[in-house]
């Protein structure tokens, strides 16, 4: 494994084999998000999402909380200015953009509490792995300000917009059981099985062809702004051009001869 990031940056970043573990990492403040993590984070899945060698990224938490959401502390004792408040609100929307639109899969393992901007994140990803136990809300309502990072969007996808507006407009807790129950996480496990369970499914998601699984999360982002007809026409698109890449015949190959394919990206 090749660390490459350290100390008090607000991100650390990790590789092991294809896969890119990215941790937010202010475990003082329970890694509460802030305009340098956010800019941190948008820098990190840009420069993984350039990367070959990178198949699929890993986002969690240092110490005992994925993300306790804004800095309300920070916030309160130095209060931004006008300008300062559209920079951080511009700095969120961009690292969330980046997750979204990484053309790597993306698994949240939500170690401990995810609370607001901090959900936001984990909603961003692509899968949900998180503790049981864990808190999860998003209270911005309920504290006179509002929700962001592409929330509401991100959200309804999940959930349904029923579901969504519960969750919104009251912004009680939920548990990280009760949160796999009605879709906001994918997979609850026991608190110390959170890592392993995430790089499990990131290890899975690294084995397969990375040109198809590109196109595919590009697609399933569009597919909602796409009528039906356009919709056809880029998954042929999409198909074609699967079928004239070295990991096509692999698996192919693979299929005939009963062996796992080995993907090298081509």
């Amino acid at each position: 494994m090749t660390e490459l990031a350290h100390g008090q940056h607000p991100v650390t970043s990790a590789t092991d084999g294809h896969v890119r573990s990215l941790t937010l990492n202010r475990p003082d403040r329970l890694n509460a998000v802030s305009r340098a993590l956010y800019e941190a984070l948008t820098s990190a899945f840009e420069y993984a999402g350039k990367d070959d060698a990178v198949r699929c990224i890993i986002l969690t938490g240092s110490g005992r909380a994925f993300s306790a959401g804004a800095d309300l502390k920070a916030h309160a004792e130095t209060p931004p200015t006008a300008a300062e408040r559209k920079r951080y609100a511009r700095a969120a929307q961009r690292a969330n953009a980046a997750i979204q639109q990484c053309p790597k899969p993306v698994v949240a393992a939500v170690n401990g509490a995810a609370v607001g901007a901090g959900l936001e994140l984990a909603l961003s990803c692509d899968f949900i792995v998180v503790a049981e136990d864990a808190k999860l809300r998003l209270p911005e309502l309920a504290l006179g300000t509002f929700f962001g990072g592409g929330v509401a969007h991100t959200l309804p996808q999940r959930v349904g917009h029923a579901r969504a507006r519960e969750l919104l407009f009251l912004g009680d807790f939920v548990s990280g059981a009760r949160a796999a129950e009605i879709g906001l996480a994918d997979v609850a496990v026991p608190a110390d099985e959170v890592v392993d369970a995430a790089g499990e499914l990131a290890a899975r998601l690294a084995e397969r062809a990375p040109v198809p699984m590109r196109l595919a999360k590009r697609l399933l982002g569009r597919a909602p702004r796409l009528s039906r007809r356009a919709l056809m026409r880029e998954e042929a698109a999409a198909l074609a051009e699967c079928m004239g890449t070295r990991d096509w015949e692999e698996g192919i190959a693979a299929f005939r001869e009963r062996r796992a394919p080995r993907y090298t990206g081509e």
